[in-house]
């Protein structure tokens, strides 16, 4: 493991990387912890405001982020400078993207049905570096032997065919299969061959002539939703908490609770 973990992880400078989604999901999670407790009126967390303002924790997170990539970047791939920066970075990525549907709506929809795509961009996030960081690149390994420089071509040359595979799906409206595929082999061949939904770029152009496909496109969407609606939205909830209709509130000034 630890002849592994130097040969793919610290040779090639993928370490920051590494320490970086490790600082990155546990933020996330300790965050969503900490307001899941605020929500529930339990522990002895609680809003930070200053004048009257309620300081959201996508602040500290920019700052975070802007002082670890900046860092990281002068600081290169070794080092205990680059590894330090990174979880610094990793830490600010996690406290930003945890807000992500506040930045998109420009308004505090935490606990709202909106809010769901924070916990949706943290997951394929994380999900994307993970892909990164296990890849095995040729660059940057010393000494490769012909059977380690193969399989790791092998390796490359199978993602590239996944991306591919993606990209087909990506175009027929399957955002999450479409990441998940990249990172699955051949996963995203399912959504490349089956029919594109109705409101994406592969419907508009290639079913414009179609109207049959227009409609059993649409037909299988609604049939899709109704089956895994219900699921993603529990997974959702477990990981980001329930939705509350009752916190979202109508733009305007003031703070709102967004259960920071």
């Amino acid at each position: 493991m630890g002849h592994w973990l130097y040969r793919n992880i610290v040779e090639p400078g993928k370490l920051p990387l590494l320490l970086a989604l490790g600082a990155f999901v546990v933020t996330f999670l300790v965050t969503r912890v900490i307001t899941r407790l605020i929500r529930a009126g339990r522990g002895p967390f609680g809003n930070v405001r200053a004048g009257g303002l309620h300081i959201h924790h996508v602040v500290p997170g920019v700052v975070l982020s802007v002082l670890g990539g900046f860092g990281a970047v002068a600081s290169g791939r070794h080092g205990f400078g680059a590894a330090a920066f990174a979880v610094v970075f990793g830490m600010g990525a996690g406290l930003v993207l945890d807000e992500f549907a506040l930045l998109l709506h420009l308004d505090d929809v935490y606990w709202s049905e909106a809010g769901r795509k924070s916990v949706e961009v943290v997951v394929l996030t994380a999900a994307l570096v993970g892909l990164v960081l296990a890849g095995f690149s040729p660059f940057g390994v010393n000494d490769m032997t012909a059977d380690e420089l193969q399989d790791r071509g092998t390796v490359i040359s199978g993602v590239v065919v996944n991306f591919v595979f993606s990209l087909v799906a990506l175009g027929k409206g399957k955002f999450r299969l479409a990441v998940l595929g990249v990172i699955v082999p051949f996963l995203a061949l399912v959504g490349a061959v089956r029919l594109a939904r109705p409101d994406s770029y592969w419907a508009r152009h290639f079913y414009r002539r179609r109207p049959r496909a227009r409609v059993r496109a649409a037909l299988r969407a609604q049939r899709h939703d109704r089956r895994w609606d219900r699921p993603r939205r529990a997974v959702q909830d477990w990981i980001g908490g329930r939705p509350d209709a009752r916190s979202a509130r109508l733009p305007g000034p003031g703070p709102g609770p967004d259960g920071e």
